[in-house]
């Protein structure tokens, strides 16, 4: 038998460690806004967001298990927001998304770039076009880093309120019985957004468990 309230506070403290250190490594501290970021320190901000949101979405689905709510088949349809702001100098956070994105399955042939360029001249008339300089990224270049602090600061918010984003979800379940919504399950299929073979961060361990027990969860919840 799962000690259900013991497997959510163990990751989420484990996810709260990992979404401090991914602060300090945005910026100095939570409250302090950095405009922009090298282009490898926020890949690799990225490389750990992403399976930490996949974890979170996991607890809240554990979280939600037994959760009953009853919403009208027809309701007139109201303007939401994905931002909040704050007024102590944090950054403007974006919820959390319940569901997982879908998989991107992209067909399309890999674009070529040409390695040469045609310098055509009339001898004694013309001068041969110039070599156009073609810039690329470099590791260090700046980048903007406004909407990965905004996702830090949403993962945040919803680490701190599990039971509110289980109440959201149990909400959409109850739409999607309706008939309302597209999407028949908040996990997509196979393996979760973020997933690496090689664990090389705590968040893929992390990931890996809570994906683990959020089958376990949903099984429990319809049995």
């Amino acid at each position: 038998m799962i000690n259900w309230p013991r497997a959510i506070d163990r990751n989420r403290e484990a996810l709260l460690r990992i979404v401090a250190a991914l602060f300090v490594l945005a910026g100095r501290g939570e409250g302090d806004a950095v405009a922009t970021l090298p282009r490898h320190l926020r890949n690799h901000l990225l490389s750990i967001l992403r399976p930490a949101e996949s974890a979170v979405r996991r607890l809240i689905v554990i979280a939600a298990r037994g959760f009953v709510v009853v919403v009208p088949a027809r309701r007139k349809r109201t303007t939401t927001t994905t931002t909040t702001t704050t007024t102590t100098g944090e950054p403007a956070a974006i919820a959390l998304p319940l569901i997982d994105p879908r998989k991107r399955f992209d067909f399309r042939p890999r674009r070529r770039r040409a390695k040469s360029f045609p310098r055509i001249c009339v001898i004694g008339l013309t001068e041969p076009a110039p070599i156009p300089e073609i810039r690329v990224p470099m590791p260090d270049d700046p980048v903007d880093a406004a909407r990965l602090r905004r996702r830090l600061a949403g993962l945040k918010r919803a680490l701190g309120d599990l039971d509110g984003h289980a109440k959201r979800l149990a909400r959409w379940k109850a739409r999607r019985d309706l008939g309302l919504t597209k999407r028949f399950h908040p996990m997509r299929p196979g393996r979760p957004p973020g997933h690496r073979k090689r664990q090389i961060h705590e968040v893929d361990d992390v990931l890996r468990e809570c994906h683990a027990l959020a089958h376990d969860a949903q099984r429990e919840d319809t049995s």
